[in-house]
């Protein structure tokens, strides 16, 4: 593992960065005393940082940080997520060994082979072939080339955990050490350990080690080794175990073992690199001990003694390591210092009492080896109090697994275990406990950063501390080092799968404040990208910037926003009345985007919102108290005087609320630019002698009723801002005064009110707030300054009003303005031939100001014709064509240009003409068009049903059969209690039932046809017949689940579902075991839970039960009755 990973953490979302986040703020506490330690700990490690090879630093480029633990890893790929969040089971690069010792790695000696080495030394003396080539024993190349086998024999200096005799703890510090010596002392420990897997009743292992001699002794109870001669070599198993090359116990790979000894050399290299190297063992079974002492590297064999022996089985290796070939004299404190942390490794993993140097060591198990950890990290930052407390939650839910963990600071940490063995670099078991965990992060943080920074799994693995003492069967290793787990997750021999309430604890600690923090600041880093600056010059095309935004008198300049480039050119023409350099102009293309519940990345990205914040020039997160310094000091928007242009207003506010809350503090700095709705005049327009502008709807209206009988007046509506000329705009900037209205500054309990409008978390609210609204509502323009507060409640409620009457429908008609529009259409041109859906539609517009497109009004006149099952009971419009069919739900209906329409028989039968003179109509530039609502004899809100999603409220109310509701009529006539209905839908042939909740199950129609078929003839209410097809062609496509479908034949018609499907023996019985409903998902529930429309007041209204709408429906049309009879007579 590189150094550099203890160093820093990086966050790299896969391209370059600058981004280096600060640390989450933490309640400060009385700093540690200083040691040698590093200010950080951000990566736990054992491996050491090899050194460079002499003259490699000309070569090799330096690598960056990263995200991961194995950053040095040559087979990582640097840009995908995958190689960040796992630690790689690769071999770990070695440097090559210097000249002391000896030794090189085996690819250099295959090169010295050929006479490569030392080209740059003084010739040698030729040597002839024999001398050239040689063949070394295999203890000979073990000496000779170390590294292939324990690793390197330099001194090695890297930060890593250790053991502190001095605070009783783990400490992480520099280390120098050299990593071979390290290696053969951990496969005595290794061996020790093993035994427990062989032996259930071993349960003490003891570790001496004396510093003066530089002896270390290790001893474990247990199954003794065999005192008996092998049959084959013709040795004492004693002897053939620890004195003789490529012996084990672990060949046979068809045993599942979960030792940590595999390839044969283990205690051996211990031996091999031992001045003198004793084995002391006793076999209880035979009664004897066995004793035998090599020295000077394994070259030299003691005489084995066996004596008569009585009492438990023990093994006990002791060796003096040869100290001079890994360049040192004796045992150091550095060394000293990691043996007795391997030690206590042991104690927490190995479930056995572990004894050092005579004293038990209090680490009874895993959790408490962990605790050495956290409470060493918190010493580090200076909150180890007695206040402090350790936050480590744990997992076993297989006996072979044990799981903690903690929060890192900042930077992947692990410490990790396999088979007692310490897998210092990871691996496969590692990333296994660690992808379930950063998974389940990222599924929450998912959750509560919706709008947030998209975080990377390597970035949130950044924040996790996480323990692994793991047995895996027959363990394979990147090399004879053992720091790295290869084995597939498939082939671990067991599974670990983390329970609920571990993630549940995990949860509840500071980890998810940590990762929100670091989404939060890449956030703002993200949006710093973005920010403005007070440049004199921006390079954008559709910009017209005022000649002196950005120059030191920028503050006095106005922006002026437009909507659309059509409102750009008025404000340019008015630009040339005030003048070039203090008024700027940029069109907006369509609406801002909502920002209060757009992601960062949404808001980093979206072009008009860094072009405001550019030519204005604003600063992510700065705060405001005046404009000086700023491109522009005023910022004006100029929209149309209708809902949208309300709803634009909205949003730019929402935005600088929510991001710059500070710029609406500052008096005059956002003003809106606002043109008359209606004019009058008397005399010519050019030259009028009288004339009069009004700004609102209702103040027109006011003013007409009170000179109703003043003749000589002409008006003019204008629609928009397209319906000024450019002589209007030099009007209307010539007097700025009367056209300009400022906001007034921000109260503190005003921006709950823009919340309420914009955030998706206040849609309760917003529907109150909406449900409170009063028809005559308007926004007085003749104010000075307009107030938040009234915008919102006087202006942007009619937007949201309008949006909500276009999409839920009237109680007492059950139409939507669009669908009453065509009606009207239709009886004002008593239309009974046929006409053509496109020109009707274009008819419709026309008569009935249509504001929307032609396109949504041709689909509207489709929906009201329509008469497959699932969609209109009584259908208004006749349809003459396609029309659309059950088959795709009106999909396949045809295009408006080839199919025609005409008035169905029975519109005149629902909406009486008798009713007419009776209702109120709407106007449009003083012509009347269509009324505020219908009244029709029976309800048909409940008939055809309806559905719609406004702004706040929606509505979803199912189909009613047509006899049940004038039953219930005639029963409300008759001062009878009303019968309960349930939805129906005409031609419907399947099965509905009552599930209780106000809750209807609505089931498709199979049986059994045969001794392995099933025959469907319905399916649930508006699932349609090529959506159900697909499926089965996905089952029996399906490659990852075979499927329990062999094949299907198609009868179906437009009008008729007609499917016989074949499956096997063995399916067809599982299928009729677990219902044929259930397995083809032929059912659907309709909730009547929803029922909202508009009550005859104008007023929304969210109705318990479809009983309350009828009796909603037949007090209204009661009273159009009585009036009838009152016009009649």
């Amino acid at each position: 593992m590189d150094d550099s990973m203890a160093e820093d953490s990086v966050f790299d979302d896969g391209g370059s960065s600058d981004f280096v986040p600060e640390p989450a703020p933490k309640p400060k506490a009385k700093a540690a005393p200083k040691k040698a330690a590093p200010k950080k700990m951000t990566q736990t490690t054992l491996t050491a940082k090899k050194p460079a090879a002499k003259g490699a630093a000309a070569k090799k480029r330096a690598k960056p940080d990263s995200d991961d633990e194995m950053d040095d890893d040559p087979m990582s790929d640097d840009g995908d997520d995958s190689a960040l969040s796992h630690t790689p089971p690769t071999k770990a690069k070695k440097a090559p060994a210097g000249k002391k010792g000896g030794s090189k790695p085996l690819a250099d000696n295959e090169n010295e082979s050929f006479g490569n080495d030392d080209a740059d030394e003084a010739p040698k003396k030729e040597t002839n072939a024999s001398e050239k080539y040689q063949k070394l024993t295999q203890l000979e190349h073990i000496i000779k080339r170390p590294d292939t086998y324990i690793g390197s024999t330099e001194r090695t200096t890297q930060h890593m955990w250790v053991y502190s005799s001095v605070s009783e703890g783990m400490e992480y510090r520099e280390v120098s050490y050299v990593p071979g010596l390290y290696k053969i002392f951990d496969e005595i420990v290794v061996n020790a350990a093993d035994n427990k897997q062989n032996d259930k009743n071993m349960d003490e292992i003891r570790v001496t080690i004396s510093r003066e001699s530089g002896e270390i002794s290790v001893w474990n109870n247990g199954r003794g080794i065999p005192i008996e001669m092998h049959s084959k070599e013709k040795c004492y198993v004693p002897e053939l175990i620890f004195g003789q090359l490529l012996t084990s116990s672990n060949y046979d790979d068809t045993q599942q073992k979960v030792t940590g000894g595999r390839n044969g050399f283990g205690a051996k290299l211990c031996n091999v690199f031992s001045t003198e190297f004793s084995i002391e063992t006793q076999d209880s079974r035979v009664k004897k001990k066995y004793k035998q002492t090599w020295t000077e590297n394994m070259t030299k064999i003691g005489k084995a003694k066996i004596t008569e022996a009585k009492g438990e089985d023990y093994t006990k290796v002791t060796f003096k390591p040869d100290y001079a070939k890994f360049g040192m004299e004796n045992m150091d404190d550095d060394f000293e210092a990691l043996v007795k942390r391997r030690v206590y490794d042991l104690a927490g993993t190995a479930k056995v009492a572990v004894k050092l140097n005579g004293s038990r060591i209090p680490v009874r198990n895993f959790k408490k080896y962990m605790e050495m950890y956290t409470k060493a990290i918190r010493r580090e930052r200076g909150d180890d109090g007695p206040a402090a407390k350790d936050e480590i939650i744990t997992c076993s839910p297989d006996p072979r697994w044990e799981v903690g963990f903690a929060v890192s600071d900042g930077a992947f940490q692990q410490v990790s275990f396999v088979n007692s063995i310490a897998t210092t670099s990871g691996g496969t078991h590692v990333n296994y406990i660690a992808d379930q965990i950063c998974n389940k992060l990222a599924e929450t943080v998912k959750k509560k950063n919706k709008n947030g920074a998209t975080l990377k799994t390597a970035q949130i693995k950044n924040h996790i501390f996480i323990f692994v003492n793991a047995l895996v069967v027959n363990p394979a290793f990147t090399s004879q080092t053992k720091e790295q787990l290869t084995t597939k997750t498939s082939q671990f021999g067991s599974k670990c799968v983390l329970e609920e309430d571990f993630y549940k604890k995990i949860l509840k600690t500071e980890v998810m404040s940590n990762i929100l923090h670091f989404a939060q600041q890449k956030a703002d880093q993200m949006l710093k990208k973005s920010d403005g600056g007070r440049r004199s010059r921006m390079n954008n095309p559709k910009l017209t910037d005022a000649n002196k935004a950005g120059t030191k008198d920028g503050h006095h300049c106005t922006l002026i926003l437009t909507e659309g480039d059509s409102a750009k050119g008025l404000a340019m023409a008015g630009r040339a009345v005030v003048g070039p350099d203090l008024f700027g102009v940029f069109p907006l293309r369509g609406k801002l985007l909502n920002v209060r519940d757009a992601s960062f990345d949404q808001i980093a990205k979206n072009a008009e919102i860094q072009n405001i914040k550019n030519f204005i020039g604003l600063q992510h997160k700065k705060e405001y108290t005046e404009t000086r310094g700023l491109r522009y000091g005023h910022l004006m928007i100029m929209t149309d005087q209708d809902h949208d242009g309300s709803h634009i207003k909205g949003l730019l506010i929402n935005f600088l609320q929510a991001q710059f809350p500070s710029l609406l503090k500052i008096p005059e700095f956002l003003i809106e630019f606002i043109t008359p709705i209606v004019k009058v005049w008397k005399g010519d327009p050019k030259n009028p002698t009288k004339q009069r502008s009004f700004f609102t709807m209702p103040e027109y209206d006011a003013w007409r009723e009170e000179h109703q009988h003043e003749r000589g007046w002409d008006h003019k509506y204008y629609k928009g801002l397209g319906t000024s000329t450019t002589e209007d705009a030099q009007v209307y900037f010539r007097d700025l005064d009367r056209h300009l209205k400022e906001f007034h500054t921000m109260q503190d309990n005003e921006a709950e009110l823009i919340e309420l409008a914009f955030s998706k978390k206040k849609a309760d609210e917003r529907k109150e707030w909406l449900r409170q609204f009063k028809p005559g509502t308007y926004l007085d323009h003749s104010v000075s300054k307009i107030t938040y507060t009234d915008f919102i409640n006087k202006e942007l409620i009619l937007f949201s009003m309008a949006d909500n009457m276009r999409s839920i429908p009237s109680v007492v008609d059950g139409l939507k303005p669009g669908q009453r529009k065509v009606l009207y259409a239709c009886f004002r041109r008593n239309l009974k031939k046929d006409m053509k859906v496109v020109e009707l539609a274009g008819h419709v517009s026309g008569m009935t100001a249509y504001q929307h497109g032609e396109a949504s009004l041709q689909q509207t006149i489709v929906g009201l014709a329509q008469n497959f099952v699932g969609s209109n009971n009584v259908n208004c419009l006749e349809p003459s064509g396609n029309f659309g069919s059950r088959l795709q739900g009106g999909a396949d209906c045809a295009s408006a240009r080839y199919i025609y329409t005409r008035l169905s028989p029975f519109a005149r039968r629902v909406f009486n003409q008798a009713d007419e003179p009776l209702l109120t109509y709407n106007e449009d530039d003083g012509a009347k068009i269509e009324p505020e609502m219908y009244m029709p004899v029976v309800p048909m809100i409940l008939i055809n049903g309806a559905d719609g999603i406004g702004t706040g409220w929606s509505s979803s109310i199912p189909n009613y059969n047509p006899e049940d509701i004038v039953e219930n009529l005639k029963r409300m006539m008759d001062g009878e209690e009303l019968k309960p209905m349930q939805p129906w839908f005409r031609g419907f042939t399947g099965e509905v039932t009552a599930i209780g909740g106000d809750r209807y199950k609505f089931s498709g129609t199979i049986k059994e046809s045969g001794e392995k078929e099933v025959e469907i003839t319905e399916l649930p209410i508006r699932s349609w017949t090529q959506d159900f097809k697909d499926k089965l062609e996905d089952i029996i496509k399906a490659d990852k689940t075979p499927s329990f479908i062999k094949d299907y034949k198609d009868y179906n018609t437009h009008t008729k579902v007609h499917f016989v499907i074949q499956l096997d023996e063995k399916n067809m019985k599982g299928a009729l075991s677990e219902g044929l409903e259930e397995k083809f998902k032929l059912s659907k529930t309709l909730a009547t839970t929803n029922l909202v429309a508009f009550d005859p007041e104008g007023r929304i209204t969210k109705y318990a039960t479809v009983e309350d709408i009828l009796k909603e429906f037949f007090t209204i049309r009661l009273k159009y009755y009585e009036r009838r009879k009152v016009c009649f007579f």
